[in-house]
């Protein structure tokens, strides 16, 4: 295990301070193909922006909130907020309107940072304590918007200060380890949305322990393509290179497949926070589609020799698409799945594996990285100074629901006692509601939610990820669902049509059909083989549409249930 960084600081602000004093001519901060910001200018901004937000009027505790796309004025809006002791609620911002205008009504938020694409969503805002609007991106609202200014005159604000005054950042009241940060509105499966409190040293342990799962050094890059206003991509993707003075780098948005090795290919990543559906999608269009193409190569990935050979030399293929100095890709925020991570690990690719949730800064388990005793299929195991247990596991399986105590684990749920109460113990234990076990190497595998757990009548559990994960394996598969209907279980599928369309090129709608048709049946006898008799689909019903998914793109499956 690698030793902790030997760094004197117990709360955000101490970390950043001191990774920018000891990083200070290194570069930190920039948007795709756009030159850098260093450490020294990193601290610089946000010392200037904490200055004007204390002369608006923000204090200690106070709620400032951002809902914008990811970029470097969005890590200096927080730093900002946070070194005052203010409280950061970050909005997705795949949020709808409805639920922006629910959170920043119910946090009482006093300042909103935001941008050109999100503004719209508060349009109809009514019974806010919003005093000020400021736009991250530097453009005007196209509609006329009172309190509204650009982060370029917001900072100017600080230019204009006498030098005394542009040292109120500096004399803030004490910020503590137990103060919180942030509060982030979850968007969970359940339909249930909950208001997470993550206090300084929630999240400064949770990226401590992350830190030990792999050396960084200061010359490495991370590419961010994951909203910041995600626990996985904040932790992991702009705490642990800040943690180390490296070099983050913003998409700037959701990218291509084309643009993101445009991108790879100039800033050359060593780390990328991706979810799992990101690599699915790359194996099945890169790999999978090759392999079904070639009669020989289909053949030879018979023989396990051969087909790691195969895969190794896809590998290496792989690396160069994400620009060839990629030490890592860190797969989180989702189940993966199995076949596309036994692609990865006999094609010796970077990655690590990890599980967690927003009630625990997030992460739970993961690698460490090249530890042999990581199997595939698992969350590898549990970060330092975070205990996980199974509790009330079933006899035969070991299956149970998954318990985490640490100091990692949140203050609470934001006016929700009872909430609170119920979902963490008298003794510190957090119920993560996730079903899993252990295995003899002390891997933690995650089952599914216990949320989601199918009863059938004839008293056997079935766990409908475990169904879903089989049959997304398949090509033409994108993503599926596994519901009861009538004591019996059902697969609602959505394919991919663009390859489809591919493969039956000048052929009838009605041909298309029976194409189709057998896409179905193949699935559903390929799947049945491997399922125990009380397991086995008896329906599969095509979906023509994506289905509706949260941030971590996890299917809302409360609203497919009958």
């Amino acid at each position: 295990m690698l030793p902790k960084k030997n760094i004197d600081a117990e709360t955000l602000n101490e970390l950043v301070e001191t990774s920018c004093r000891e990083f200070a001519q290194r570069p930190a901060l920039s948007l795709a193909f756009q030159q850098p910001i260093t450490y020294g200018e990193l601290f610089d901004r946000l010392i200037r922006t904490a200055s004007v937000l204390k002369d608006t009027g923000i204090r200690k505790k106070d709620k400032v909130a951002i809902l914008a796309e990811n970029s470097p004025n969005w890590a200096i809006a927080y730093l900002a907020a946070i070194r005052l002791g203010a409280i950061v609620v970050p909005i997705l911002p795949d949020f709808p309107e409805t639920d922006v205008r629910h959170i920043l009504t119910d946090a009482k938020v006093k300042i909103l940072f935001t941008t050109q694409r999100q503004i719209e969503k508060i349009y109809e805002l009514r019974d806010s304590k919003l005093s000020s609007i400021i736009m991250l991106d530097d453009s005007p609202p196209e509609k006329v918007v009172s309190n509204v200014e650009t982060f370029s005159t917001f900072l100017a604000k600080a230019d204009q200060m006498q030098d005394k005054s542009r040292q109120l950042a500096d004399r803030t009241p004490p910020v503590g380890p137990d103060d919180l940060a942030g509060i982030i509105y979850t968007s969970g499966t359940s339909g249930h949305s909950k208001a997470v409190m993550l206090s300084h040293g929630n999240l400064y342990a949770n990226v401590m322990a992350a830190n030990e799962l792999i050396r960084i050094t200061p010359d490495w890059t991370f590419l961010s393509i994951l909203p910041m206003s995600h626990t996985y991509e904040f932790t992991i993707g702009f705490l642990l290179p800040l943690l180390n003075g490296s070099r983050i780098v913003y998409a700037g948005k959701p990218p291509t497949p084309t643009t993101l090795e445009r991108i790879c290919k100039k800033e050359k990543p060593s780390v990328i926070c991706i979810v799992p559906m990101i690599m699915e999608k790359i194996y099945k269009k890169r790999v999978l589609a090759a392999i079904e193409e070639n009669t020989l190569l289909k053949f030879s990935m018979k023989m396990p020799l051969i087909r790691r050979s195969i895969f190794q030399k896809i590998g290496k293929k792989l690396l160069e698409f994400f620009g060839g100095e990629l030490q890592l890709v860190a797969i989180g925020g989702a189940a993966t799945n199995f076949e596309t991570e036994s692609f990865l690990k006999e094609a010796n690719f970077p990655y690590i594996v990890g599980y967690g949730l927003t009630e625990a800064s997030p992460l739970l388990s993961a690698g460490p990285f090249k530890d042999p005793a990581i199997t595939v299929g698992s969350a590898g195991k549990p970060v330092p100074g975070v205990e996980i247990r199974i509790s009330r596991p079933d006899p035969q399986t070991g299956i149970g629901e998954i318990m985490a105590r640490g100091p990692n684990i949140m203050k609470g749920y934001a006016n929700h006692p009872e909430l609170t109460g119920k979902t963490i113990d008298r003794e510190g234990w957090l119920a993560t509601g996730d079903l899993g076990s252990f295995d003899e190497f002390g891997n933690l595998h995650i089952k599914g939610r216990s949320k989601n757990v199918i009863v059938l009548s004839n008293g056997e559990n079935i766990y409908p990820e475990a169904i879903e994960e089989k049959i997304n394996a398949f090509m033409h598969v994108i993503e599926s669902l596994v519901l009861e209907g009538n004591d019996q279980l059902e697969a609602r599928v959505y394919l991919d049509y663009d390859l489809i369309n591919q493969q039956t090129k000048n052929k009838t709608q009605q041909q298309k059909k029976e194409y189709i048709n057998q896409i179905l049946k193949e699935i559903q006898q390929t799947v049945n083989s491997q399922l125990a008799s009380y397991s086995k689909i008896y329906k599969i019903i095509e979906r023509q549409e994506p289905f509706i998914k949260t941030a971590t793109h996890k299917i809302k499956r409360y609203l497919y249930a009958e």
